[in-house]
Order: structure tokens, then C-alpha cells, then sequence
């Protein structure tokens, strides 16, 4: 027997012995409190999103994919550029002001203070210029900082960058590849193991933090409590992300209440949404737009009249309807509309068979008479919606067209192995890195150099040439002037037309009515959701 049971048996006794023996036990009544009442515990506000994007690297300094979607919810740049038609062209991040030299040749930027990276190193001049010296070096994007000659920490938290000419460096700073602000910290690891982020560490600013994820499942956020901005009554503590590839499966999750918003639903369904008391419908113009090349170097597409006639034998309305769902404007040029330099003056072809008839015999082929080849993506499906439009509408003229849809690594090492032997006609969607389409689109796929990169026109005009040349070097200075040269240069383009220009997209969003802040920004396409931004009603 233990002594738990004996001290048990010695209580029980002596309590029949105290019941026996003397008068009874008078009961008095004890005064008692109302139980304490345990308080519930506060559960975090969680947003769950079903997306599409997977990481193809965690290190912010390399990212130039489908990634960035989660890069921007991380990490943050000097500026943010707001939407067009903003009463301010940027909104500060990391740097509350910055000024430029009158020559555009020296930008000075102003840091925050009182900033933490996540992995608690301070924000410094220091930092700046180390990560932008890294992005210049090894980024993705690094030919975005092309012009940039040297970068001073003037001071703690002051940043000068020298320039070799005139650029828009706010506009750079602002671009959302390329342009993370990144803990010193961090990049000193990286540099000593190029691996370093790719176990799932992060060293950003921004308002949240990477708390766990498993490859091509699901991602998990956590706020950042140090956050500069600080943290208001119905923000998120935790983001979910669950990867999920087929769009109608996002629609059923987004339907069903297993997630908050998603990235995609089929285009064919989007029309549902548009009468739903449940969801608010936002259809947008888009950072992107699909364009075709002729081979100049290939007859007849060598000749400006068979280029102009085939130009107004594109059923643009036709190809809107059918391959976005109406989703869509016709483009003037390869610049998207609300994207710098963008302008209602440049001009535009319309469907216009008699038009292209009449040119086609000013050419020299009265029936037409000629075949070519035309290419696609094969993984891009809306090309494939309206290839065949284009087809069947160059047949009126007498004009055959095979159709071939590559792998788009496959249609890319045609177009750049044997110009001269390539396709007749390349289909592509395409968008600029940061929002400045006269750098890049129109110098990218029409400006004309012994090595042309993206110019799958092969197209050499220096009257181009030169006008895009100024524009570009006007930008900062007399950005007017700048606008006035870059419309001159769209005119030629399309007036010689090297290339096809289809259609600007439209970008739509699905927000259910519980979910309040949304503010869709054209320039940033691949960044839907700034999470800081959102709140529930729940």
C-alpha cells in the first residue's frame, strides 16, 4: 500500500469519526463570485488566394518570372508609380523624396528613416546602393539600369546615381523587376552562396514576411509587426496562397468560399460575374498587347505596299471578339494604352479588303499569288483563337498562310538563327519591363541594330532610328518634346509597318464585396494584389 492510499484511508476514518460525535454541522451559506469569464482568443484575419504564378527563384535580385506576384508583397523600391490618372504621378516607399539635375544626369534620393529589413539591418544609403550595384551586376532585369554610371551613399540615408545620359530614374526605381531594396545582410550571403535564398529566405522591407511554403502548394505570409507604415483595424495577419493551376477549379474555390480572391477565371465565364450582387466586376485596360512581325527581309514582305495591304486585311474586330471575349481595344502602335508614350494621334489600320486589294496590285500582285508561313506560341492560346482568322482573311486576297505553332523557345531560335530563311509572320504578346514603353517596346522590338534582340521584323529605318534616339533623351528634360517625337516615330512605324498591331488587352478582376481596398495599377501586371492594401467586413 503507498502512501497516496493510507493518507486517503486516515481522512476517510477521522471524517466518520467528526460525523458521529456531536451535535450536527450547522450549514452557512458562502458568498461566491460569478465565474471569471475566459476571455476567447483572438484569431488571426487570414486572405486566402488561389494563383496560378509558382517561384522560379526566391532570390529577389535574380526574379524576372511569374514569382514577382509575391516579390511586391515582400520587398519594396525607392517608389511605387501610381495609376494613370493619379493626382501623383509615384507614391514614396523607401524613399520620401528625390530630385534630378536640370540635365536628367543626377538623381538624388532621400531615404525613409527608421526602416527595418525583415531580418532587422537598418535601412542605409549603404543598402540602397548595394542592392541596386547587385541588380546592375546580376539581375534578371539588369539592363534596365544600363545608363547608370556610379551610385554615392552621400550620407546615411541619402543616395546620389551618376548617369551617363539623361534618363528617368524615378520611373526605373519604380519598375517591378529588378528594383528590390534588398538587406545588406543578405546580399553578402547570397554573394558568398548563390543558393542562399533558395531554401525560402527572404530580407525584404515590406509589410510581410514569408512564413513557409511547399513547392507548387501553397505559400504562407505573415505580417511584419516593425513595418514602417505600422498596421491599421482590419488588415490581414496571414496571407494563404495555394497554387492552382486550372482557372476553372480557381472559379469553384473562389464560388465556394474556400478562397478569398483569385488570380484567374476562364474568359467565357467572366460574363457570370457581371450581374452578381456578390462580386464586384472590374475590367481594366493592361500593361499588355499582342503584335506581329514581317519578315523584311523576305519578299514580297520587303515591299511597304504588300506589308500595308496585308496591315488592312486584319479583322481586328473580329479578333477582339473572338480570342479575348470582346476583351480588348485595337492598338495604335505597340504601345498599350495609359503606358508611356502612348497617344490617340498615332494612327491605325482598319479591315479594309478593297484598300488591300487596290495596294496589292500597286505592288505587283494583283491576285495575290504568294504563300507564308506564319508562327505562334503553341502554349499561347489566344494566338491560337486568332490565327486562323488571319488566315482565312489573307485567302480573299489570294494569299496562302501556314500556319505553325512552336514551343515558344522553338518559334524564338527560328526567328534568331537565319533571319533571312525565318518565318514571314511572328505572333507575340508582349509588355515592357517598367512602365516606359518608348525604351523598350518600341526601341526593343523596332529600333534597329547589327544584333537586333526583339526587332524579328529585321526592319532598319534611321529616320526611326533617330527620332527614337531624341525621344528617349528628351524624356527627362522636355518630356513635351519627348511625346512629340515619339508619336512621329509611331506614325512611320505604322505607316511602314514592319509589324501587325492587334490588340491591347483588358486585365479583369473578381472581388468578392467582403474584400474592401482593391486598387488595380495598371503597372504593376504581375502584382494584383497588394495585400497591405486589402481588408475584410467579416
Amino acid at each position: 500500500m503507498n502512501k497516496k492510499s493510507l493518507l486517503f484511508i486516515f481522512l476517510m476514518v477521522a471524517a466518520l469519526i467528526l460525523s458521529s460525535c456531536g451535535p450536527a454541522a450547522t450549514q452557512t451559506p458562502v458568498a461566491t463570485q460569478p465565474p471569471t469569464a475566459t476571455e476567447a482568443p483572438v484569431l488571426p484575419r487570414v486572405l486566402t488566394i488561389a494563383y496560378t504564378a509558382t517561384f522560379t527563384t526566391w532570390d529577389p535580385v535574380k526574379s524576372f518570372s511569374t514569382e514577382v506576384a509575391y516579390m511586391g508583397n515582400m520587398y519594396e523600391q525607392l517608389l511605387r508609380i501610381n495609376p494613370p490618372g493619379s493626382a501623383e504621378k509615384f507614391t514614396p516607399l523607401l524613399a520620401t523624396s528625390w530630385e534630378s539635375s536640370a540635365d536628367g544626369l543626377t538623381w538624388t534620393f532621400h531615404l525613409r528613416p527608421n526602416v527595418k529589413f525583415h531580418d532587422g539591418e537598418p535601412l542605409t544609403a549603404d543598402a540602397v546602393k548595394m542592392s541596386i550595384d547587385a541588380a546592375r551586376d546580376h539581375a534578371g532585369a539588369s539592363f534596365i539600369w544600363w545608363m547608370v554610371d556610379s551610385i554615392e551613399a552621400v550620407d546615411t540615408l541619402t543616395v546620389k546615381f551618376n548617369l551617363t545620359v539623361s534618363a528617368p530614374i524615378d520611373l526605373i526605381a519604380s519598375s517591378f523587376d529588378g528594383a528590390w531594396i534588398v538587406s545588406p545582410k543578405a546580399l553578402t550571403a547570397s554573394a558568398a552562396d548563390p543558393n542562399y535564398f533558395e531554401t525560402g529566405v527572404e530580407a525584404g522591407t515590406g509589410p510581410y514576411m514569408l512564413e513557409s511554403y511547399k513547392a507548387d502548394q501553397e505559400i504562407v505570409f505573415t505580417r511584419f509587426d516593425d513595418y514602417w507604415g505600422g498596421w491599421q483595424p482590419g488588415q490581414f495577419d496571414k496571407v494563404l496562397v495555394e497554387i492552382v493551376s486550372e482557372a476553372i477549379t480557381q472559379q469553384q474555390m473562389l464560388e465556394g468560399g474556400q478562397v478569398d480572391l483569385v488570380q484567374s477565371i476562364p474568359s467565357e465565364n467572366l460574363d457570370s460575374f457581371k450581374t452578381n450582387p456578390n462580386y464586384t466586376y472590374d475590367e481594366e485596360p493592361s500593361f499588355f498587347n499582342y503584335v506581329g512581325f514581317f519578315n523584311t527581309l523576305r519578299p514580297p514582305l520587303d515591299n511597304i505596299k504588300v506589308r500595308q495591304a496585308l496591315s488592312y486585311a486584319i479583322p481586328y474586330s473580329d479578333i477582339i471578339s473572338i480570342a479575348v471575349f470582346k476583351r480588348g481595344t485595337q492598338s495604335r502602335g505597340p504601345v498599350p494604352a495609359g503606358v508611356w508614350p502612348w497617344s490617340a494621334d498615332v494612327n491605325q489600320y482598319t479591315y479594309d479588303l478593297t484598300k488591300a486589294r487596290q495596294l496589292l496590285a500597286d505592288a505587283g500582285f494583283p491576285n495575290g499569288g504568294f504563300a507564308l508561313k506564319l508562327t505562334y506560341a503553341s502554349e499561347n492560346s489566344v494566338e491560337a483563337s486568332f490565327a486562323p482568322l488571319i488566315k482565312d482573311s489573307f485567302a480573299q486576297l489570294g494569299v496562302d498562310v501556314t500556319i505553325e505553332p512552336m514551343l515558344w523557345n522553338q518559334q524564338w531560335e527560328l526567328a534568331k538563327a537565319d533571319p533571312a530563311n525565318a518565318q514571314d509572320m511572328f505572333l507575340v504578346l508582349y509588355w515592357p519591363t517598367y512602365s516606359d514603353a518608348g525604351s523598350d517596346n518600341l526601341w526593343s522590338m523596332f529600333y534597329y541594330t547589327e544584333k537586333p534582340f526583339f526587332n524579328l521584323s529585321y526592319w532598319n529605318n534611321p529616320a526611326y532610328n533617330a527620332l527614337l534616339d531624341e525621344a528617349i533623351a528628351d524624356t527627362v528634360t522636355d518630356p513635351t518634346t519627348s511625346q512629340a517625337k515619339y508619336v512621329e516615330a509611331m506614325n512611320l512605324l505604322v505607316d511602314e509597318a514592319p509589324g501587325l498591331f492587334f490588340f491591347d488587352t483588358k486585365a479583369v478582376y473578381i472581388i468578392p464585396k467582403y474584400i474592401e481596398g482593391f486598387k488595380y495599377n495598371l503597372n504593376y501586371p504581375f502584382i494584383p494584389y497588394f495585400y497591405y492594401e486589402l481588408r475584410s467586413t467579416k
